[in-house]
């Protein structure tokens, strides 16, 4: 029991980890891809605004130019060439001849040169799988589809990005990371509850399996299941272990049935057999012939039991062949007619032209049997009624009557061998209980099924359905 709990506990272990690992692997690749997919989007949003900047710088330079004076603004030229030069831009303008405007490195060599080694140095410590450099781009500057002159601006290329940009790719980066560690965190929490909500059903289903293989079949699992599977396997514990009750009721009763059948007649020769001997009996042909009768009915019984060895038996070879079973209804009805005719019972038969493949001779054995039965509980002017019907799939035979019918807590019972409705085991009224379990084991050697409606006085219903 232990062991078996300790396995469960593993289990238990086992699933909270592995949900774990999938919930943590499922975030940490979204987190991989996302960060992966908004560092492309980055890069491709600086290198696009870096030359939308770029030409920005050259539309502004091109309105500083007095086409009437044939002066530039040099003082707002110096401005806008600072300002951009501390954002990474090196301007170079020249007029339309030519000439040297303005030059950023010729007004300010040291901090051109800061400015650029901060950038190299800042994108080959952060990207230095980027291998950039500073690239010039040459803008026209026109004015009334004029040009007036022209613009050398010096960028790192193919984009570089400032340092709040970097601290702004860090802390996704981290909020990403942080994402990750919470989703862990939940998913060993949410796991550990689930892989405790599953492996509880489990491991007390695991204790009652091991309670009913030592034998005790009365055991249930009574908690509701709100989990179909689990549900389905609590159900199917609880099947195991009725069905084991019930065969061990129907082991013990087996016992003391084929006691009883064997003792009584046993019983009976022995004491007549002794009275002869010790002459308290003449021994007379009558007294010999009550002998006979009572070993003939040992002899049924074990010809009955062999005869169901033998239909149960995996190996029991059937001479299929093509069998209509309405015909071989009339003929089966045929056969009883003198036993029906003495109770004055009224056999009726309706129903279609039938043909099934299956053994004529099994076949008749099984009607028989159900025919039998349905005369031998069926009252005085009592009606019995065989019907056949014919489906796609199968053919089917029912045989129905308004006799004393079975109990409601025998019917799930009458196929077993030895059972009978009459605790008395009156010879009266029934046989050993074999017949009805020889039926039910030619049926299911053809891939049909049998089954069985009555109640209390409310006469039978017998069903066989036989595949074509």
């Amino acid at each position: 029991m232990m062991r078996t709990f300790h396995r469960m506990r593993k289990f238990r272990t086992q699933l909270t980890l592995t949900i774990a690992l999938i919930v943590f692997a499922t975030v940490a690749l979204i987190s991989i891809l996302a960060n992966t997919f908004i560092n492309m989007e980055f890069e491709k949003y600086a290198q696009e605004q870096q030359q939308s900047r770029a030409a920005d710088i050259a539309a502004n330079l091109s309105h500083q130019y007095n086409s009437m004076a044939g002066e530039w603004n040099i003082e707002y030229i110096h401005g806008v060439g600072m300002t951009a030069m501390v954002d990474g831009y090196i301007i170079r303008l020249m007029d339309l001849r030519g000439n040297m405007v303005w030059d950023a490195e010729n007004h300010d060599m040291e901090t051109c040169t800061q400015v650029m080694m901060d950038i190299i140095g800042r994108m080959e410590k952060k990207r230095p799988d980027l291998s950039g450099s500073f690239v010039t781009q040459e803008y026209d500057l026109k004015q009334n589809s004029q040009k007036i002159g022209s613009v050398e601006i010096q960028y790192y290329g193919p984009f570089f990005l400032s340092e709040s940009d970097f601290h702004f790719l860090d802390s996704l980066n981290l909020v990403l990371f942080a994402v990750g560690l919470l989703a862990l965190l939940c998913s060993l929490l949410a796991g550990g509850f689930l892989a405790k909500r599953i492996s509880r059903p489990i491991i007390k289903t695991a204790q009652y399996a091991y309670q009913i293989a030592e034998g005790n079949y009365k055991i249930r699992f009574e908690d509701t299941i709100k989990t179909r599977e689990l549900d389905e396997l609590v159900k199917a514990v609880n099947h195991i272990a009725a069905s084991l009750d019930n065969q061990e009721l129907l082991r013990k009763r087996l016992t003391t049935d084929v006691a009883h059948e064997l003792r009584t007649p046993l019983t009976a020769v022995a004491s007549h057999l002794e009275a002869m001997i010790e002459g308290l009996w003449e021994i007379t042909p009558q007294r010999l012939q009550s002998c006979y009768e009572e070993i003939g009915r040992i002899s049924g019984l074990i010809s009955d039991l062999e005869q169901l060895a033998k239909v149960e038996n995996e190996n029991l070879r059937l001479k299929k062949a093509d069998v209509d079973l309405l015909e071989l209804v009339h003929t089966v009805a045929w056969n009883f007619e003198t036993e029906s005719s003495k109770k004055n019972l009224s056999v009726s038969i309706s129903g279609a032209e039938t043909h099934v493949t299956a053994d004529k001779d099994r076949l008749n054995q099984v009607l028989a049997n159900l025919l039998s039965n349905a005369i031998k509980y069926t009252p005085e002017n009592g009606e019995i009624h065989m019907t056949v019907k014919d489906t796609n799939q199968s053919g089917i035979v029912v045989i129905a009557d308004n006799g004393i019918g079975i109990p409601q807590k025998d019917l799930p019972f009458i196929f077993e061998r030895f059972y009978r409705t009459d605790k008395s085991r009156n010879r009266s009224t029934g046989g050993a209980g074999i017949g009805l379990a020889i039926v039910k084991s030619i049926v299911t050697a053809h891939g049909g099924t049998i089954t069985a409606e009555s109640g209390d006085g409310q006469g039978s219903r017998f069903t066989v359905t036989l595949p074509k």
